[in-house]
């Protein structure tokens, strides 16, 4: 008969119970980020359009929107994890990092914002329904540095985007 080793046994079945733990998070933070460079985007757009407090210089408002017609999106403004699997009932921290205003909004489906420039800039021209309504829009609304709680009461799929910035999206999976 064959001499199995102890240590080798309690290895196996510890690597065995590893790969079934279950992965889904049940907290967390999401992280809604730009990095736009004040003068800039205050000088166009109004100020306190941009507060951002990073110490680099950030991207111009000229870089960002060539940046936008070339790509149809701004590598800078993104939802940090673009993708994840939740538990039901799950509750995250949903914090703008960045430096303007953005929306963490709940939509059927992807589409485009409030700003029809952006829109057009990003292809986005079909407006997702819950950005054009007023009520849903200013309840997602999160101004640079603050954090709201967002819980994830649905199983299934659910998608997210700024209704501002609207190629800035997430998708979670609430399991």
């Amino acid at each position: 008969m064959p001499r199995v080793h102890p240590v080798l046994a309690l290895s196996a079945a510890l690597l065995f119970l590893g790969g079934c733990s279950d992965s889904l998070a049940s907290g967390g933070t999401i992280e809604i980020e730009d990095n736009c460079e004040p003068a800039s985007f205050n000088a166009a757009l109004g100020a306190g359009a941009c507060l951002h407090a990073s110490s680099g210089a950030g991207q111009t408002l000229a870089s960002f929107n060539t940046e936008l017609n070339a790509t149809h999106h701004v590598a800078d403004w993104y939802i940090d994890p673009e993708e994840m699997s939740v538990r039901e009932g799950a509750t995250f921290s949903v914090t703008n990092a960045g430096g303007e205003t953005h929306t963490y909004t709940e939509v059927e489906e992807f589409g485009g914002g409030v700003v029809p420039a952006l829109n057009t800039a990003s292809g986005n021209t079909t407006v997702a329904p819950e950005c054009a309504d007023q009520s849903t829009f200013n309840g997602s609304v999160i101004a640079s540095g603050q954090t709201r709680q967002h819980t994830f009461d649905e199983r299934g799929t659910e998608k997210y985007q700024c209704c501002i910035h609207p190629w800035m999206r997430q998708v979670v999976t609430v399991r």
